[in-house]
Order: structure tokens, then C-alpha cells, then sequence
């Protein structure tokens, strides 16, 4: 059996044209620069600033969970420090305590409520890794062992089945179940 990832590569190879990615509408314009117009749009967040969407799931006094607007796959969260951290080695040994416990607690929620197969976690740090925000944030990304969909493969399309909105309705409920701690 050929692997479904070759399978679209060649397709994809074969005809340029056949790729075609469902751009957000918002997602094209904040690549272009139009953001709100902050300091630091994580600051923001912490802030509760109208300028920004607020889609925080959990806080705590020195972290937010936030649900990701422009998601990888749904119940994409995004874990940051309150304060403005641009380097993971300027948190104290307290807020490195709290992230991971933090980055615990939402692997857990997603788990419970996506039943993914794997999650992709990690920061960017810098513009030279990818970075476009400065503030320090960690990516939890639900994954799955077939995530490339009939659509993925033949149409060379990837569609969301959640809107980051609901997602964050559903996940605020699963961070004021979870046990304090």
C-alpha cells in the first residue's frame, strides 16, 4: 500500500495547479501586516485590550491559555506568560513550574475532548526560528495519525471542521473542570 502523503506528493508533483490551500480571509491579511495596531499582541491579550481578539480558555496569575486564531488543527492552544518574556531562560524557576504545569493541564483537556493521537509542542524564540510574535508563547497542537483527509489527498485542500470560536466554548468549560493544582 502506498503511503497517502507519497500518494499527494506525487499527484501534486505531477500538476502544480492541483494544490490548493482554503485561505481564512483573516489569516491573508495578518501575513500582509494588518494586525491590531499594539505593542505586543500577546500583552494585549494579558491586557484584555478590545483592539485584540480575546480567546483566552484558562489563566492563572501569571499565564494565559488561549485558543489559536489562525489554528494548525482545531483545539490549537497557545500558552504565554502574562509579563513580556521574549526568551524562555528569563522565566524565574516558579513560572517555569507553572508552564509545565500548565502545558500538562491543557495536554490533558485536549486529550479528553479531541482524542488526538499525538500533539506537537514548542516555541519559537527569534525571528531567524519562525518566530512572528516576540512575546515567549508554546504551541499544543492536537495531531493524528490520519490527518491528510480524502480532501487532503485529492483535491490538495485541507479544511477545518472547527471554528476557533467554538473551540474555545467547549475548552474554557474543560479548564474550570479540571482539578485545581
Amino acid at each position: 500500500m502506498v503511503a497517502p502523503g507519497r500518494i499527494f506528493a506525487e499527484a501534486t508533483a505531477l500538476n502544480p495547479r492541483h494544490h490548493q490551500h482554503l485561505f481564512v480571509p483573516s489569516k491573508l491579511a495578518y501575513i500582509r501586516g494588518k494586525r491590531p495596531r499594539v505593542k505586543c499582541i500577546l500583552c494585549s491579550v494579558a491586557r484584555g485590550d478590545k483592539k485584540v481578539t480575546p480567546l483566552v480558555a484558562h489563566e492563572t496569575p501569571g499565564f494565559l491559555v488561549t485558543v489559536n486564531l489562525y489554528p494548525y488543527n482545531p483545539g490549537h492552544l497557545m500558552v504565554f506568560p502574562r509579563r513580556h518574556v521574549e526568551d524562555f531562560r528569563e522565566l524565574g524557576s516558579a513560572e517555569g513550574l507553572e508552564l509545565n504545569r500548565l502545558l500538562a493541564l491543557s495536554l490533558d483537556i485536549l486529550q479528553k475532548h479531541y482524542s488526538p493521537h499525538g500533539f506537537n509542542l514548542g516555541c519559537n524564540m527569534g525571528a531567524a526560528s519562525g518566530a512572528s510574535i516576540e512575546h515567549l508563547h508554546f504551541h499544543v497542537v492536537p495531531r493524528y495519525s490520519r490527518e491528510k483527509s480524502f480532501m487532503d489527498i485529492i483535491s490538495g485542500t485541507r479544511i477545518f471542521a472547527e471554528d476557533p470560536k467554538k473551540a474555545l466554548r467547549a475548552l474554557r468549560k474543560a479548564f474550570q473542570k479540571a482539578p485545581k493544582g
